[in-house]
């Protein structure tokens, strides 16, 4: 069983309770306007190239067998002929060029995440991420089968956009769901994402159902990007508890609001791509605190609200009501 990893990240502690380790799967159904992972919304590996260090010596060009690259003041890869085929990489004398995604073998990621579980504790683990997991569904479930049989608390970390009976199957394998709910408003979802939030919705109504008649997985959290000028709206925040109140009551136990952050602007430019939130501020406390109290308002006590993340006077991250 082979599927296309970006990365394994350890020692993390915002993709679910605990330390853990977070596998990155490649390739995502949705284009949202803020992704802070763009190198994982395609399927295919990417050649990324980075500025520092670079002697604009020509070597990568001259190694690439479809004459991908050109170096002119700086290196520009023209993406629509580029194979990655990593021919450049090997050529680059400074490390500037990156290759990012592979195909693994699941035994491969599995022995990875077991060297790992020494420091998981008791309330650590694994999360599968992406991309999207649910859009290699066969390597993920084995990952999953094979990460409960040898103990490991599992998460499954997904936008939601795949059949029912997929996210229902995966979510059947893990402990935990992370599951996104970007924007309550099925236009905005379109504008921002590409696609519609109604299946999104759907698959979350019925995984709260089997939670709540099955339990399996045991719990859901929800997490909500807050994006200024976008997400990060009292009407939004009040719209998607209102809904969650309605539909997932029972089933979520925890309803983060995560503040943006710009951390991701350098892989947009090792990509070559500008970001139209690349220029934009970390959000206030003063303002991420107005949005839990609305999101706070909307779903009663039905389940705990807090934020997570970064706010101007608080750099570091955090994870409670600022």
């Amino acid at each position: 069983m082979r599927g296309r990893v970006l990365n394994v990240q350890r020692m993390s502690t915002e993709d679910g309770p605990g330390l853990r380790t977070t596998v990155f799967l490649k390739g995502c159904p949705l284009a949202c306007d803020w992704c802070h992972n763009p190198e994982s919304l395609s399927a295919r590996p990417l050649v990324l190239w980075r500025a520092a260090g670079c002697l604009a010596c020509a070597a990568c060009a001259a190694a690439c067998p479809r004459r991908a690259l050109v170096v002119d003041g700086g290196t520009r890869i023209d993406r629509s002929v580029c194979q990655a085929c990593g021919a450049c990489v090997d050529e680059c004398p400074t490390g500037c060029l990156e290759l990012v995604g592979s195909e693994r073998e699941a035994d491969d990621v599995l022995a990875e995440l077991l060297r790992d579980r020494a420091y998981f504790g008791p309330d650590g683990g694994v999360t599968i991420s992406g991309g999207e997991p649910t859009a290699q569904h066969a390597f993920t479930s084995e990952l999953l089968n094979r990460c409960r049989e040898h103990g490991l608390h599992v998460a499954l970390d997904t936008c939601g956009a795949c059949s029912p009976s997929i996210l229902l199957d995966l979510a059947w394998k893990a402990d935990l769901v992370l599951y996104d709910l970007k924007l309550a408003d099925d236009a905005l979802h379109v504008r921002h994402t590409g696609l519609s939030n109604a299946r999104i919705l759907e698959n979350l109504a019925a995984l709260a159902e089997q939670v709540r008649t099955k339990a399996s997985p045991r719990e859901i959290w929800i997490r909500t990007p807050l994006i200024p000028g976008a997400t990060a709206t009292p009407q939004n925040v009040r719209a998607i508890g209102a809904w969650l109140r309605a539909h997932a009551a029972g089933a979520v136990t925890r309803w983060e609001l995560c503040a943006f952050n710009n951390l991701c602007r350098d892989q947009y430019a090792r990509m070559g791509q500008d970001w139209r939130y690349a220029d934009t501020p970390l959000m206030t406390s003063t303002e991420v605190g107005a949005l839990v109290e609305a999101a706070r308002e909307a779903v009663g006590d039905t389940f705990p609200v807090l934020a997570t993340g970064a706010t101007r006077e608080r750099p570091r991250p955090i994870e409670e009501a600022p």
